[in-house]
């Protein structure tokens, strides 16, 4: 990504944000390639703002068919049915991604990005994942971890009006500015794999709710075979008993999840429109931080509930386990 100067033309159309983080940062950018997989409202407001914010190239992986569930929340497809009967989600959607900027290369890839190989995740500098089951997360997150190259990995999940950001920069070098001086620093980040799978009992009681509830769902979805977001109130019995087991098996409360946050993930099924902006606009800022390399990033849950308009990061390490 430290390759060619920008152009005049790059220059010139990015020159605010340049004045804002500097050209060595747009720069790395504009040679920035992103894969994204799963566009509903949150990730439609990512893409939007990394087009505007001049990456290279994004790379669209949604093989949904259009329909009227698909129209919730995600702005970068028309309302007229004539405008997208027979087309994919990425398809519309890279349509209408190349008005916001047409120097960014947008494109389609079709398949199951749980069934691709290393190779295909090379051309990448940064992964995204919306909405994704958690056996994809794990794998798409090891094969990103096993590249020569160090890539960017994300997950972004948004039920209702909770949302959940987690990153993944393996062993990330940036820098910051410290009062007057610029100095360098040093992050390691455990996987998707370890990150769930750190015993709960020692953590914070601070810890935000949403993580262990999250968790629950994932657990739900896959046991039961559902893709993301297919449940209702009829689940809730299912779900509550799956949450007992995950706090016998850790050793702490049931109370540690609260039911009515269980009951409103698995009925709140679309996506609430403000939470959207919030949370992708945050996931933005974060690729934004990590392809440049300038400010500290986030390490490494990011949660946002829109009933109390709070967002916290967490993170979740075997720290917890060690101290």
């Amino acid at each position: 990504m430290d390759g060619e100067e920008l152009t005049e033309q790059e220059t010139a159309l990015y020159d605010r944000q340049i004045r804002v983080w500097g050209a060595n940062a747009q720069r790395r950018l504009t040679k920035s390639h992103v894969l994204v997989s799963g566009i509903k409202g949150t990730v439609a407001e990512f893409c939007k703002n990394i087009v505007l914010a001049g990456v290279g190239s994004v790379t669209l992986m949604d093989d949904r068919l259009v329909n009227e569930e698909a129209l919730n929340a995600n702005f970068l497809i028309p309302p007229d049915e004539n405008a997208y009967r027979g087309n994919t989600v990425a398809e519309i959607c890279c349509d209408s991604l190349k008005d916001f900027n047409p120097m960014v290369r947008v494109s389609v890839e079709k398949g199951d990005l749980s069934t691709l190989g290393l190779e295909f995740f090379e051309k990448f500098d940064v992964v995204v994942i919306g909405y994704g089951s958690r056996a994809t997360k794990k794998s798409v997150n090891e094969k990103c971890r096993n590249l020569v190259k160090r890539v960017a990995f994300y997950t972004v999940d948004c039920r209702d009006s909770c949302g959940e950001i987690f990153v993944d920069l393996q062993n990330y070098k940036y820098t910051k500015k410290k009062r007057e001086e610029t100095v360098e620093c040093e992050l390691n980040f455990p996987s998707f794999q370890e990150a769930i799978s750190v015993p709960w009992k020692p953590f914070p009681r601070r810890t935000a709710k949403l993580y262990f509830a999250m968790r629950v769902i994932e657990v739900f979805e896959e046991s039961e075979g559902r893709k993301h977001g297919e449940c209702s109130l009829l689940d809730l019995a299912r779900v509550l008993e799956i949450k007992k087991q995950l706090c016998e098996a850790n050793s702490v409360s049931e109370s540690l999840i609260p039911d009515s946050l269980l009951e409103r993930l698995i009925t709140g099924t679309t996506e609430f429109p403000p939470a959207c902006a919030i949370v992708g606009g945050i996931l933005a800022q974060e690729v934004i931080k990590a392809v440049s390399c300038k400010g500290d990033p986030l390490k490494n849950f990011f949660y946002f509930d829109g009933e109390d308009g709070k967002g916290v990061m967490e993170d979740i390490s075997n720290s917890f386990t060690s101290s």
